[in-house]
Protein backbone atom coordinates (compact mmCIF):
# COMPACT_ATOMS: atom_id res chain seq x y z
CA UNK A 1 0.00 0.00 0.00
CA UNK A 2 1.05 3.87 -0.73
CA UNK A 3 1.61 5.56 2.69
CA UNK A 4 1.69 8.87 2.91
CA UNK A 5 3.50 9.11 6.42
CA UNK A 6 6.28 7.57 8.66
CA UNK A 7 5.85 4.32 10.58
CA UNK A 8 3.82 3.90 13.76
CA UNK A 9 5.09 4.87 17.01
CA UNK A 10 6.28 2.84 19.44
CA UNK A 11 3.13 3.21 21.70
CA UNK A 12 1.08 1.66 18.35
CA UNK A 13 2.55 -1.30 17.68
CA UNK A 14 -0.01 -3.63 19.82
CA UNK A 15 -2.11 -2.20 16.83
CA UNK A 16 -3.10 -4.17 14.01
CA UNK A 17 -1.42 -1.19 11.12
CA UNK A 18 1.31 -3.77 9.91
CA UNK A 19 2.45 -7.14 9.22
CA UNK A 20 1.79 -10.43 8.21
CA UNK A 21 -1.31 -11.55 9.87
CA UNK A 22 -2.74 -7.48 10.14
CA UNK A 23 -6.01 -8.63 8.11
CA UNK A 24 -6.54 -11.15 10.57
CA UNK A 25 -5.82 -8.30 13.54
CA UNK A 26 -7.97 -6.14 11.88
CA UNK A 27 -11.42 -8.63 11.83
CA UNK A 28 -10.50 -9.80 15.32
CA UNK A 29 -10.64 -5.88 16.35
CA UNK A 30 -13.60 -5.11 14.49
CA UNK A 31 -15.68 -8.03 16.07
CA UNK A 32 -14.21 -6.76 19.49
CA UNK A 33 -16.42 -3.71 19.42
CA UNK A 34 -19.64 -4.63 17.43
CA UNK A 35 -21.93 -4.01 20.64
CA UNK A 36 -21.28 -0.31 20.77
CA UNK A 37 -20.22 0.18 17.11
CA UNK A 38 -23.18 2.38 16.17
CA UNK A 39 -23.39 4.37 19.51
CA UNK A 40 -19.50 5.24 19.26
CA UNK A 41 -19.77 5.87 15.56
CA UNK A 42 -22.79 8.65 16.38
CA UNK A 43 -20.96 10.25 19.64
CA UNK A 44 -17.59 10.28 17.75
CA UNK A 45 -19.06 12.24 14.96
CA UNK A 46 -21.80 13.98 16.79
CA UNK A 47 -24.14 12.22 14.44
CA UNK A 48 -22.27 13.53 11.03
CA UNK A 49 -21.98 9.97 10.15
CA UNK A 50 -25.27 9.56 9.23
CA UNK A 51 -24.94 12.53 7.09
CA UNK A 52 -21.69 11.34 5.32
CA UNK A 53 -23.39 8.27 4.37
CA UNK A 54 -26.51 9.95 2.70
CA UNK A 55 -24.30 12.16 0.71
CA UNK A 56 -21.85 8.70 -0.03
CA UNK A 57 -25.45 6.79 -1.39
CA UNK A 58 -26.49 9.82 -3.54
CA UNK A 59 -23.23 10.17 -5.21
CA UNK A 60 -23.26 6.56 -6.23
CA UNK A 61 -26.84 7.08 -8.11
CA UNK A 62 -28.29 4.16 -6.86
CA UNK A 63 -31.82 4.51 -8.07
CA UNK A 64 -32.60 1.51 -9.98
CA UNK A 65 -29.02 0.13 -9.72
CA UNK A 66 -27.66 -3.42 -8.58
CA UNK A 67 -25.63 -2.03 -5.50
CA UNK A 68 -22.93 -3.53 -3.38
CA UNK A 69 -21.91 -1.97 -0.56
CA UNK A 70 -18.12 -3.48 1.28
CA UNK A 71 -17.55 -3.03 5.10
CA UNK A 72 -21.20 -2.62 5.77
CA UNK A 73 -20.71 -3.38 9.23
CA UNK A 74 -24.15 -3.32 10.74
CA UNK A 75 -25.61 -1.78 7.48
CA UNK A 76 -26.46 1.68 7.87
CA UNK A 77 -24.77 2.74 3.92
CA UNK A 78 -27.00 -0.60 2.88
CA UNK A 79 -30.15 0.56 4.45
CA UNK A 80 -29.52 3.96 2.77
CA UNK A 81 -28.49 3.07 -0.97
CA UNK A 82 -32.20 0.64 -0.88
CA UNK A 83 -34.06 3.90 0.72
CA UNK A 84 -31.91 6.04 -2.28
CA UNK A 85 -33.83 3.90 -4.58
CA UNK A 86 -31.32 0.62 -5.43
CA UNK A 87 -33.21 -2.52 -7.46
CA UNK A 88 -31.17 -4.46 -5.15
CA UNK A 89 -28.23 -4.46 -2.73
CA UNK A 90 -25.42 -6.81 -1.50
CA UNK A 91 -24.35 -5.59 1.86
CA UNK A 92 -20.53 -7.74 2.42
CA UNK A 93 -17.99 -7.28 5.26
CA UNK A 94 -15.16 -9.25 6.23
CA UNK A 95 -15.84 -9.55 9.88
CA UNK A 96 -18.95 -12.26 10.31
CA UNK A 97 -19.92 -10.79 13.57
CA UNK A 98 -20.92 -7.64 12.07
CA UNK A 99 -22.59 -9.25 9.21
CA UNK A 100 -24.77 -10.94 12.03
CA UNK A 101 -25.49 -7.05 13.92
CA UNK A 102 -26.47 -5.86 10.47
CA UNK A 103 -28.69 -9.06 9.80
CA UNK A 104 -30.26 -8.22 13.25
CA UNK A 105 -31.01 -4.10 12.58
CA UNK A 106 -32.56 -5.12 8.90
CA UNK A 107 -34.94 -7.89 10.59
CA UNK A 108 -35.87 -4.53 13.20
CA UNK A 109 -36.33 -2.63 10.31
CA UNK A 110 -38.38 -5.00 8.33
CA UNK A 111 -36.24 -3.96 5.49
CA UNK A 112 -36.57 -5.60 2.03
CA UNK A 113 -34.46 -5.99 -1.14
CA UNK A 114 -30.71 -6.38 0.80
CA UNK A 115 -28.96 -9.67 1.11
CA UNK A 116 -25.85 -10.03 3.02
CA UNK A 117 -22.09 -11.99 2.83
CA UNK A 118 -18.93 -12.66 4.68
CA UNK A 119 -16.28 -11.57 1.82
CA UNK A 120 -13.49 -9.99 1.87
CA UNK A 121 -12.73 -6.85 0.05
CA UNK A 122 -9.36 -8.31 -1.66
CA UNK A 123 -11.33 -11.61 -3.44
CA UNK A 124 -14.82 -10.60 -3.91
CA UNK A 125 -17.27 -13.60 -4.09
CA UNK A 126 -18.67 -11.95 -7.04
CA UNK A 127 -18.91 -12.37 -11.06
CA UNK A 128 -17.20 -9.95 -13.16
CA UNK A 129 -19.39 -6.55 -13.99
CA UNK A 130 -22.00 -7.84 -10.95
CA UNK A 131 -23.14 -4.60 -10.26
CA UNK A 132 -24.01 -0.90 -11.30
CA UNK A 133 -22.59 0.76 -7.96
CA UNK A 134 -20.08 -0.08 -5.20
CA UNK A 135 -19.85 1.96 -2.30
CA UNK A 136 -17.69 1.55 0.71
CA UNK A 137 -17.84 3.49 4.03
CA UNK A 138 -14.05 3.41 6.53
CA UNK A 139 -12.76 0.23 4.69
CA UNK A 140 -9.83 1.39 2.42
CA UNK A 141 -7.69 2.35 5.50
CA UNK A 142 -8.14 -1.22 6.93
CA UNK A 143 -7.34 -3.04 3.65
CA UNK A 144 -3.97 -5.02 3.63
CA UNK A 145 -3.74 -4.37 -0.13
CA UNK A 146 -5.44 -1.15 -1.58
CA UNK A 147 -4.51 -1.09 -5.10
CA UNK A 148 -5.79 -4.65 -4.86
CA UNK A 149 -9.01 -3.67 -3.63
CA UNK A 150 -9.84 -1.18 -6.05
CA UNK A 151 -8.73 -3.60 -8.74
CA UNK A 152 -11.21 -5.92 -7.56
CA UNK A 153 -13.94 -3.09 -7.30
CA UNK A 154 -13.61 -2.11 -10.75
CA UNK A 155 -13.61 -5.82 -11.60
CA UNK A 156 -17.15 -6.42 -10.23
CA UNK A 157 -18.81 -3.01 -11.52
CA UNK A 158 -20.20 -2.91 -14.72
CA UNK A 159 -19.45 -0.09 -17.91
CA UNK A 160 -20.32 3.03 -16.80
CA UNK A 161 -20.39 1.99 -13.16
CA UNK A 162 -19.73 3.77 -9.96
CA UNK A 163 -17.22 3.57 -6.93
CA UNK A 164 -17.79 5.69 -3.86
CA UNK A 165 -15.69 5.49 -1.06
CA UNK A 166 -16.28 7.63 2.25
CA UNK A 167 -13.10 7.79 4.80
CA UNK A 168 -11.56 9.93 7.23
CA UNK A 169 -8.96 11.67 5.30
CA UNK A 170 -5.65 13.84 6.43
CA UNK A 171 -6.58 16.73 8.60
CA UNK A 172 -5.91 19.88 6.90
CA UNK A 173 -3.14 22.48 7.91
CA UNK A 174 -3.84 24.91 10.25
CA UNK A 175 -5.70 25.96 13.70
CA UNK A 176 -8.86 23.53 12.02
CA UNK A 177 -6.39 20.58 11.34
CA UNK A 178 -4.79 20.59 14.87
CA UNK A 179 -7.69 20.64 16.29
CA UNK A 180 -9.18 17.51 14.39
CA UNK A 181 -5.33 15.77 14.87
CA UNK A 182 -5.90 16.48 18.77
CA UNK A 183 -9.88 15.36 18.59
CA UNK A 184 -8.56 11.60 17.26
CA UNK A 185 -5.76 11.21 19.04
CA UNK A 186 -7.46 12.40 22.51
CA UNK A 187 -11.04 12.38 22.50
CA UNK A 188 -11.95 9.46 20.43
CA UNK A 189 -9.74 6.73 22.21
CA UNK A 190 -11.27 8.59 25.46
CA UNK A 191 -14.74 7.32 24.29
CA UNK A 192 -13.91 4.54 23.16
CA UNK A 193 -12.12 3.69 26.64
CA UNK A 194 -15.44 5.02 28.59
CA UNK A 195 -18.71 3.55 26.40
CA UNK A 196 -16.99 0.84 24.94
CA UNK A 197 -14.21 -0.55 27.12
CA UNK A 198 -11.28 -0.27 24.30
CA UNK A 199 -9.40 2.24 24.14
CA UNK A 200 -7.12 0.58 21.68
CA UNK A 201 -9.57 -0.08 18.91
CA UNK A 202 -10.35 3.69 19.01
CA UNK A 203 -6.81 4.66 19.28
CA UNK A 204 -6.16 2.80 16.12
CA UNK A 205 -8.35 5.44 14.04
CA UNK A 206 -6.27 8.22 14.22
CA UNK A 207 -2.84 5.62 13.85
CA UNK A 208 -3.95 4.25 10.54
CA UNK A 209 -4.87 7.42 9.13
CA UNK A 210 -1.59 8.60 9.22
CA UNK A 211 -0.56 5.66 7.33
CA UNK A 212 -3.35 6.30 4.71
CA UNK A 213 -3.03 8.06 1.11
CA UNK A 214 -3.94 11.42 1.94
CA UNK A 215 -7.28 12.88 -0.48
CA UNK A 216 -5.45 13.83 -3.58
CA UNK A 217 -3.39 10.64 -3.68
CA UNK A 218 -6.05 8.34 -2.87
CA UNK A 219 -7.44 9.54 -5.98
CA UNK A 220 -4.09 9.16 -8.08
CA UNK A 221 -4.96 5.04 -7.09
CA UNK A 222 -8.14 5.39 -7.98
CA UNK A 223 -7.14 6.34 -11.66
CA UNK A 224 -4.55 4.19 -11.73
CA UNK A 225 -7.01 1.09 -10.69
CA UNK A 226 -8.35 2.25 -14.38
CA UNK A 227 -11.68 4.53 -12.85
CA UNK A 228 -12.34 7.67 -14.71
CA UNK A 229 -13.83 10.86 -13.71
CA UNK A 230 -12.26 10.64 -10.13
CA UNK A 231 -13.12 13.37 -7.95
CA UNK A 232 -13.45 13.95 -4.33
CA UNK A 233 -15.29 15.76 -1.77
CA UNK A 234 -14.38 16.94 1.62
CA UNK A 235 -16.46 17.53 4.69
CA UNK A 236 -16.06 17.88 8.24
CA UNK A 237 -14.00 20.73 8.35
CA UNK A 238 -12.20 18.52 5.66
CA UNK A 239 -11.26 15.63 7.77
CA UNK A 240 -13.69 13.24 5.44
CA UNK A 241 -13.71 12.77 1.70
CA UNK A 242 -15.94 10.92 -0.51
CA UNK A 243 -13.84 9.97 -3.63
CA UNK A 244 -16.13 8.55 -6.44
CA UNK A 245 -15.24 7.87 -9.90
CA UNK A 246 -16.48 5.63 -12.86
CA UNK A 247 -15.80 2.48 -15.07
CA UNK A 248 -15.63 3.91 -18.63
CA UNK A 249 -18.58 2.75 -20.94
CA UNK A 250 -18.23 0.49 -23.70
CA UNK A 251 -18.26 2.81 -26.44
CA UNK A 252 -15.83 5.42 -24.38
CA UNK A 253 -13.93 2.29 -24.53
CA UNK A 254 -13.82 1.18 -28.19
CA UNK A 255 -13.46 4.69 -29.19
CA UNK A 256 -10.13 5.03 -27.03
CA UNK A 257 -9.11 1.97 -28.74
CA UNK A 258 -9.76 3.07 -31.97
CA UNK A 259 -7.77 6.52 -31.21
CA UNK A 260 -4.99 4.17 -30.16
CA UNK A 261 -4.80 2.86 -33.06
Amino acid sequence: MTRSAARPAPQDADLPLTGPDRALRVREMFARIVPHYDLLNRLMTGGQDIYWRRLAAAAARPRGAAALDLATGTGDLALELRRQGAGSVVGADYCAPMVDAAAAKLRRQHATGITLAVGDALALPFADESFDCVTSGFLLRNVVDLERALREMRRVLRPGGRIVALEITHAPPGPIGGFARWYFRTVVPLLGRLVGDDGAAYRYLPASVDLFPNAKRLAQLFEAAGFVDVHFRRLSLGCVAIHRGTVSSQREESAEAAAGG
